[in-house]
């Protein structure tokens, strides 16, 4: 029986926010459309719709909020912060205009999430995948956003995190793709980390 009310409770959500969402500012919203602008010219086809992922777990009882979010924007202490990394370049670390932080926040809210395109996106009701997911939170790679420090391909930011979660908690995210043709720049990255990951794992020791 108590797995069973474990089961009923447990969900994993994932949300596709329009890049810029909540209108507070126009300056992530305009940057994206110049970033786009630029890769779209240089692989020869369309501007698309960007967009941002996040995740909701509901676990035990509990709902958690994962998110990559600035440093400035919030107080360590209260939303769950698990690792912290550079923005920019390495070196610009060491300000807290220039971190990040990975929150896995007990009780707390993703902004803006009534502008995602489509609402939640349940992904499994497993208990064990959910459970897994929270505990693989704090292995994430902290590495520098908007880079490739890790050599996969594409930069590392807030959707790298959430694909990587999804990755290593066996939710399968390469079958998963943004609304209305967009693009979610740094989702592959996740991936690819995730994959590099699980091999080196399953490789015999030396």
């Amino acid at each position: 029986m108590e797995s069973e009310r474990d089961a009923a409770a447990a969900g994993v959500d994932l949300y596709w926010l329009p890049l810029g969402a909540g209108g507070r500012t126009g300056v992530v919203r305009a940057s994206g459309r110049v970033y786009e602008a630029i890769a779209a010219r240089r692989e020869h086809r369309a501007p698309a719709p960007l967009f941002h992922s996040a995740l909701e777990v509901q676990y035990a009882g509990e709902r958690y909020a994962l998110e990559m979010a600035p440093v400035w924007s919030g107080s360590a202490a209260g939303h769950g912060v698990v690792c912290e990394g550079p923005v920019g370049l390495a070196c610009l670390g060491r300000s807290r205009l220039f971190r990040y932080e990975v929150r896995c926040w007990r009780g707390g809210a993703i902004p803006d999430l009534e502008e995602a395109v489509g609402g939640a996106q349940r992904l499994s009701t497993d208990p064990l995948r959910a459970e897994r997911l929270l505990a693989v939170v704090s292995d994430f790679p902290a590495a520098t956003w908007g880079r490739d420090e890790l050599g996969a391909g594409e930069m590392w930011n807030s959707n790298s995190l959430v694909a990587w979660l999804l990755a290593r908690s066996g939710h399968h995210p390469e079958a998963l793709a943004p609304p209305c043709r967009g693009r979610a720049p740094g989702w592959s990255a996740g991936l690819v980390v995730a994959a590099r990951e699980e091999q080196g794992r399953a490789d015999p020791q030396d």
